[in-house]
């Protein structure tokens, strides 16, 4: 893949990823280290959970598996793929054998007015299980270089 500028990503342009499964050790290790509540470490106490009723990966599982699809779909953004912030929505859990893809939608793409040489661009990012239910929604805003002049 060549590389991506501000100018290559026009509203309504699209990426997809994936497919990742998800088992259950992944969701059981990721959360031992880095979200040790029951409802992601312990399928047992899962099912009594009043929310989940089983075993859920961590939204942070689902965010880190995510970023490795975002990167899949766009790692050719001269530059990186640098965050601006955003807004992120865990709509229902990713379960154990979920087989997660990504859709990619450029939103807007936006001249820096001070900074010629970027601008930032809207994406929102959708992860989806295997029946196209979403378990994550991100929209964020990333910060693009410019296509070099010359």
């Amino acid at each position: 893949m060549s590389a991506l500028y501000l100018e290559d990503l026009t509203p309504g342009r699209r990426f997809a990823a994936g497919p990742v499964t998800v088992t259950e050790a992944e969701i059981i290790a990721f959360a031992t280290r880095y979200d040790p509540q029951p409802f992601h470490t312990d399928p047992a106490a899962a099912q009594d959970h009043a929310l989940f009723r089983g075993l859920a990966a961590s939204g942070w599982h689902t965010a880190a598996l995510t970023m490795r699809m975002i990167v899949d779909a766009m790692g050719g953004i001269a530059g990186g793929i640098i965050g601006g912030g955003g807004d992120l929505q865990w709509p229902r859990p990713t379960r154990p054998g979920d087989m997660l893809t990504l859709d990619v939608e450029v939103l807007e793409a936006t001249p820096s007015r001070s900074r010629p040489e970027r601008g930032s661009a809207l994406i929102r990012y959708r992860t989806l299980n295997q029946a196209g239910e979403e378990v994550q929604v991100f929209t964020a805003r990333a910060v693009v270089p410019r296509r070099p002049q010359g």
